[in-house]
Parts: structure tokens; C-alpha cells; sequence
């Protein structure tokens, strides 16, 4: 359709100058064209876009011209919109490799299952006139996990005993939520640091962005094993720690290939190696995600199995326990 929006947009926010006023859209398909001003009109309901989102890559700005930032008309209230789009690309881990591919469908699929449940995002799918996939979701406000570790300005060892265990507690929730949906035969498929969220109001951990998915025949959820194991070791090193700022810190620490993460060699697996009061039943568990490594946790299950009894041995848990056993 190209109808001006302006009409529709004074209805509502009479001071939103003319100027910016874009189309009204019904069909989603040329999602590069909608931009700031453009007014989709689905199932009745019209959002105002306000913005496209990006993503953090290796510290850029990776523009998601898919992804709209809008303002739903008749309510006020603010969504990320999702538009269909599909891509498809290689990854190798060590000697696993396999193809992702997005798929709307399969996110659309995850958010029907795991409606009301607020370890999730939450949102709805409806469809525009020429059928395409539009996830309709709601904002969660507050930080993505890397972010919220970033802030923390404590020595890591006054982090390990003050902070990490209601940390770590968390952690297990969220690893429990992603078993859930591998015990309904769905991956997440995207398992990063900035695709957790720790919600402001609530302080709940909560994921992000299901529309990866990727075929592993031997272990269709090997793939999200990594993801959380990659989480776990930013988490007991309270950040990223790397060969090459373990070479050159003060007082340098000897390494091996060993010592360093399966799925990124830069990083540092063996946490125990730059903080020596890390126990070793924590660290083992990092270790399962090393280069040394040769038996793999076979299933979130598994991992969480040995995640829980780690937290219900070591006394630097004490505190959290009451909170979360």
C-alpha cells in the first residue's frame, strides 16, 4: 500500500512531525525499505517504526535492518518487531561442524511454546497480507549479561565470593530453561552472552532470539552445550580472560593450547590457571569445554546434573543456597 501514514499517526501522536510521516505497509517482504516514520498495518493493529536495531559483533555495530524498533498505535506500548528474512552459513568447532540457518518459523514455533514462561522472551506471530513470518515481541528492559559483568568494579576474587554464587544460581536457572526446550526437541540456537538478559525490575536472567537452527545429526543440541559452556567460563572469570592479556599482565602466566576454550583458542578455559582459589569441581567443569577435553557433557541434562552438585558442595555457595536450592 502507499498510503501516506501521517493520518494514522495523528491520530496518536498529533506533535509527530509531517516530514517523518512514511507508508503504511502491509507487506513486510522489502523489509530494507521500511524505515523511521513507516506505519505497518498488521492484523489491525499499526506500529509506528521508530528505528532499526543492531547487534554487538566483536565490538561493531552489525546493523538487523529485519529487526524494527516500533511503537504499536492504539496501545502505546513499545515492541521489536521481527521481519522474515533467511540466511545460511557454516560452523566449525574443533572437529564439529555443521550449517545454521534462520528460520522464523522455528522462533515463532519456540515463542508459542514458551508463552508465559518469563525465563523467555515473550511475544506473538501473526502474519502480513503476503504471508510472511512477523514476530511481535516484548521489550525486555535491562542489561545483557556481558554488559552487566562489565559494570561490576570489584577484584574478581571479592566478585567470586560475593557475587558469583547468586550469579552462578542464575546461571543454573538459565541452563535449566534452555533443557527445557531441548526436552521439547527445540534448540535455541544462538546461545551468546548478549542474547541473556538480566531484566532490571525483576533481576530475572532471561533468553533471546531463537530463530538459529542447525543440523547435527549425532547431537542435534551440541551446538548449545557450547554456548552455555562459552557463558560459564565469562562468568567464574568474571570476563573475557585471553592469551594475550595473560601475556602481557604483570606477572604473566604460563599457558598451553590446552589451557584455552575448544570453541574460541584465544580464551582462557583452565580459569584456575589466572585465579588459584577457583575450586577444582568448578573448574573441571570449565575444563569440559577446553581444547584437553576429549569427553563432552552429552546432553544439557548432564550439564546441569554436574552444575548442581558443584553449587550444593563448595562453601563459597553457602550464602545462595537457602535462595536457590
Amino acid at each position: 500500500m502507499g498510503t501516506r501514514a501521517y493520518d494514522i499517526i495523528t491520530q496518536y501522536q498529533p506533535q509527530f512531525p509531517r516530514k517523518h510521516a512514511g507508508r503504511i505497509v502491509t507487506d513486510t517482504t522489502e523489509f530494507m525499505s521500511i524505515d523511521y516514520g513507516d506505519v505497518m498495518l498488521l492484523e489491525g493493529k499499526h506500529y509506528l517504526v521508530t528505528k532499526n536495531l543492531s547487534e554487538r559483533r566483536f565490538g561493531l555495530e552489525d546493523p538487523k535492518y529485519w529487526v524494527k524498533r516500533c511503537k504499536e498505535l492504539e496501545t502505546g506500548r513499545h515492541h521489536i518487531i521481527k521481519l522474515e528474512f533467511y540466511e545460511k552459513f557454516d560452523i566449525r568447532i574443533g572437529t564439529l561442524q555443521s550449517s545454521c540457518y534462520r528460520s522464523p518459523r522455528k522462533e515463532s514455533r519456540i515463542l508459542k511454546l514458551i508463552d508465559g514462561d518469563m525465563r523467555f522472551m515473550q511475544g506473538r506471530t501473526v502474519m502480513d497480507e503476503k504471508g510472511n513470518c512477523v514476530r511481535i515481541l516484548d521489550i525486555i528492559y535491562g542489561s545483557e549479561l556481558d554488559i552487566a559483568l562489565d559494570r561490576i568494579t570489584v577484584s574478581h576474587e571479592e566478585y567470586f565470593h560475593t557475587i558469583f554464587p547468586d550469579y552462578f544460581a542464575k546461571f543454573i536457572g538459565a541452563v535449566r530453561a534452555i533443557e527445557f526446550l531441548h526436552q521439547h526437541r527445540e534448540q535455541h540456537g544462538d546461545i551468546r552472552r548478549d542474547h541473556l538478559l538480566i531484566e532490571s525490575g525483576t533481576k530475572d536472567w532471561r533468553w533471546i532470539d531463537f530463530d538459529y537452527t542447525f543440523g547435527l545429526r549425532d547431537n542435534p543440541y551440541a551446538l548449545d552445550l557450547f554456548g552455555l559452556g562459552s557463558i560459564l567460563l565469562l562468568l567464574t572469570g568474571q570476563r573475557e580472560i585471553t592469551a594475550q592479556q595473560l601475556a602481557t599482565q604483570q606477572h604473566p602466566v604460563a599457558i598451553t593450547t590446552a589451557d584455552m576454550a575448544l570453541a574460541m583458542p584465544y580464551r582462557l578455559a583452565n580459569i584456575q590457571k589466572k585465579y588459584p582459589y577457583i575450586p577444582d569441581s568448578l573448574n573441571n567443569i570449565c575444563m569440559h569445554f577446553s581444547t584437553k577435553n576429549t569427553v563432552f557433557y552429552s546432553s544439557v541434562t548432564e550439564f546441569v546434573s554436574a552444575l548442581l552438585t558443584c553449587f550444593h558442595e563448595l562453601p563459597v555457595f553457602t550464602s545462595a543456597r537457602g535462595r536457590y536450592s
